[in-house]
């Protein structure tokens, strides 16, 4: 028994002393360093068995090997380095492109319009031009980018022209669409036009003009201007044009001499001047609001002549219902109002009151009552004219100043009814008459005054005849109409 305890005992302490080695020296070799000084294996504890027996640790570090740095990156390729706002309205998009042979690229805009691109520096030259839109757009190799105005270095000389006040202009071609002319007098060059999809004017102290169209075709005149006056004016082959001012800047409008409206105001908004076309008349605004026009055909023109603006007055408001006799000389009626459909208007004639009308809202609230003894409502565009005779108008209209009235005649009396019958008329607080609030809530006089009044019912939209007045009316065999209700359900 006590033999074989021995021999597990040497068996165990061999093992452990010849495993040490090994496994130190494997991790060395992991760790790429030379294998670690052997360790002697310390006796087991007393009482612990071949488990308890542990390998020595190590007693240096290996010293690691020093790391390379970091390769510098490259720089990018396309690299979107700036963009650049040129004259004209143009734009270009500038790139670092290549990696061993850098060069630049510059994308040329006009909106969101790819016009073309340049390169400059590498292979492609230190600095590189292209005309675009009528521009010189020039790259260089460091990716920088200007534009300018073309020369006639970069065109081609179509013609020279001699101008009425003794001007030469030398006309250019850039490429399709896009001209410009040099002005010279005695010899010395006095202007420059550029003319790119819109025609261009330049303007001599000699009250000469000169437009430059984008085909390359010329107008040249002597005229005067229009003063800087908004208004109406007609030119020398009757068109007729309209100077307006919006937010500090003028511009035109052409009228329709059948209607006297306009068609649409365009303003300058940028620019000395600006060259329009209507029909065959050529006209330049001036930013102050000054312009000459010129008709083909005379070397010389009149300035456009100021004329009185045409007032067409609007057609008769629409009759919705009526004429209805509500009483021996009163008739009423419906008619279309201004402010919309949903809108209530009734105008009424009567003999001894005159005439009134009155404005509802689409809530049937009354908002405007004019009559005989106020027949002006400004504020709601509302008026009476000829209120104290049997032939009145009802006027109306939904905006101030110079727009004119819509009219419509009340309706007629009915036959009998004349001014040799009529009473003489109430005048505001006499008998017959009581004022409320600045209106006049007139009580009828005569057969129809006992228990009766003529106004305007809750949830209608007409005149009714009610009580002893209205029994009275159907014995006399006049006979009346309650004209229909218009409750807001209805309208809905």
């Amino acid at each position: 028994m006590r033999t074989a305890l021995r021999t597990a005992l040497a068996t165990a302490l061999v093992a452990g002393v010849v495993a040490t080695p090994a496994l130190a020296a494997g991790s060395a070799f992991a760790a790429g360093t030379a294998p670690a000084p052997t360790a002697t294996a310390s006796a087991p504890a007393k009482g612990a068995g071949p488990a308890a027996v542990k390998p020595a640790t190590e007693t240096t570090k290996p010293t690691a090997e020093p790391t390379a740095p970091a390769a510098e990156a490259a720089p990018d390729a396309d690299v979107l380095v700036r963009t650049v706002e040129l004259d004209g309205g143009l734009t270009a998009k500038v790139y670092n492109r290549g990696t061993q042979h850098r060069y630049f690229t510059a994308t040329v805009l006009r909106g969101t319009h790819v016009l073309g691109e340049l390169k400059a520096g590498g292979g492609y030259g230190a600095k590189v031009s292209g005309l675009f839109y009528g521009y010189v757009v020039t790259l260089d190799a460091e990716g920088k980018v200007t534009s300018a105005e073309p020369g006639p270095e970069h065109a081609t000389l179509i013609r020279t022209e001699k101008l009425v006040t003794g001007r030469t202009a030398k006309i250019y071609k850039l490429q399709e669409g896009i001209y410009f002319a040099e002005l010279f007098r005695d010899g010395r060059k006095v202007g420059e036009l550029h003319s790119a999809v819109q025609s261009v004017a330049d303007w001599d102290p000699s009250t000469e003009y000169f437009v430059l169209n984008p085909d390359g075709t010329t107008y040249n005149w002597i005229g005067t201007s229009a003063p800087t006056k908004p208004g109406h004016y007609r030119l020398a082959d009757g068109t007729i044009l309209e100077v307006g001012e919006k937010d500090g800047y003028y511009g035109l409008q052409l009228i329709d001499p059948a209607t006297g409206k306009g068609r649409g105001f365009t303003y300058l908004r940028g620019g000395n001047r600006k060259v329009w076309f209507y029909g065959k008349a050529v006209v330049v605004l001036e930013s102050s609001g000054s312009f000459a026009a010129y008709v083909p055909g005379q070397a010389k023109q009149a300035a456009p002549q100021p004329i009185a603006p045409t007032v067409t007055t609007p057609p008769p408001a629409k009759v919705l219902e009526g004429p209805f006799v509500i009483g021996k000389c009163t008739v009423t009626e419906e008619i279309q109002s201004s402010f919309g459909q949903d809108w209530l208007l009734v105008i009424t004639n009567d003999l001894a009151k005159g005439p009134w009308a009155v404005l509802k809202n689409p809530q049937h609230d009354v908002v405007s009552r004019v009559d005989r003894v106020h027949p002006v409502d400004t504020v709601n565009g509302l008026r009476i004219d000829g209120a104290n005779t049997t032939t009145p108008r009802f006027g109306q209209r939904t905006q101030g100043g110079d727009t004119p009235y819509r009219y419509n005649d009340f309706p007629a009396l009915p036959k009998g009814c004349d001014a040799s019958t009529a009473p003489a008329p109430a005048s505001a607080g006499s008998n017959g008459s009581t004022p409320q609030g600045g209106q006049t809530s007139v009580v009828p006089q005569g057969g129809v005054a006992a228990g009766a009044e003529f106004g305007a019912e809750e949830g209608s939209g007409a005149l009714v005849a009610a009580g002893a007045g209205a029994a009275s009316l159907a014995a006399a065999g006049l006979g009346f109409m309650v004209l229909r209700r218009r409750s807001a359900a209805a309208r809905v």
